[in-house]
């Protein structure tokens, strides 16, 4: 692997990190930025496609490391704590409509749906919906009736669970989807943050181990510098991205990211208007 495609596997593993868990979609960045890097120069269509999933798996592992001490004590007292139980439980079920529905027709969704309308329109729908959200979070605040992981039921993690299935709309943002969908539920924005972040840990690595395991005929020991590049970046960026977030919204609501969604969606279509960027699978 020569100099430049690892700075280029760099760069991609950073804004994965860097956009991950922020609701703005990971993945509409990684497709601008894989365009402009012109990353298929380097590396087949096929190989990129899998590149940029598998290197999710270095955003998961910072979550796992933030984390680390709650998840410690989830799988050190499963046996014996109910709280621990129910925890995992609920992840378990949050989980369980995006794997459904994504097996079932995600890949008829992506197909109909990637283009640079329907995207365009999924980024600016989002930021508008953002923008409905925080003004209800502002003018009526008693809507909060979970401020804290542990208060949610089952029932409250099937519906956050069912807002992300959103996601396979491809430009809306697991992020997005999960957090403004578990505010608008009645979840605190750090609560509906933080069970995005432990939500993601099953939802990405599945992602991921499936997608390594499809393209399992096509990668050869010689991808092996350039995903791990990739992934040490992202695990990197979305390290300083989950802590900056963390600190951010305990004094921050999320308008900023609607107005970037809506800026970002005309982005999309100026794009592909222009031939910037190829959307088009």
């Amino acid at each position: 692997m020569d100099l430049i495609l690892a700075l280029k596997a760099i760069i991609m593993g950073l804004v994965e990190g860097f956009t991950e868990f922020l609701p703005i979609s990971s993945t509409g960045h990684l497709i601008l930025a894989g365009s402009l890097l012109d990353f298929t120069k380097d590396v087949s269509k096929e190989v990129m496609d899998v590149f940029e999933i598998a290197i999710q798996a270095g955003a998961i592992l910072a979550v796992c490391w933030e984390y680390r001490q709650r998840i410690g004590s989830v799988l050190t007292t499963f046996g014996s704590e109910a709280k621990s139980r129910k925890f995992v439980l609920n992840v378990a079920i949050a989980f369980l409509p995006l794997a459904v529905i994504g097996l079932a027709i995600g890949k008829m969704i992506k197909h109909a749906l990637f283009k640079p309308v329907p995207v365009a329109m999924a980024f600016i729908i989002g930021g508008i919906v953002i923008l409905l959200v925080e003004r209800r979070a502002r003018t009526n605040p008693v809507t909060v009736r979970v401020n804290s992981v542990d208060e949610m039921t089952p029932f409250d993690a099937l519906k956050v669970g069912c807002a992300q299935a959103f996601a396979l709309i491809p430009g809306t943002s697991r992020s997005g989807s999960t957090i403004i969908g578990g505010m608008l539920l009645g979840l605190s924005r750090k609560t509906a943050t933080e069970f995005s972040f432990f939500l993601a840990i099953p939802t990405l690595l599945a992602a991921t181990f499936y997608s390594l395991y499809k393209a399992r005929d096509i990668l050869s020991a010689t991808d092996v510098p350039l995903f791990g590049l990739g992934t040490v970046s992202a695990f990197i960026s979305a390290f300083l991205c989950v802590r900056w977030l963390l600190r951010y919204i305990s004094s921050h609501d999320f308008t900023f990211f609607a107005w970037y969604r809506i800026v970002f969606g005309l982005l999309v279509l100026a794009s592909a208007h222009y031939g910037w960027v190829v959307w088009a699978e």
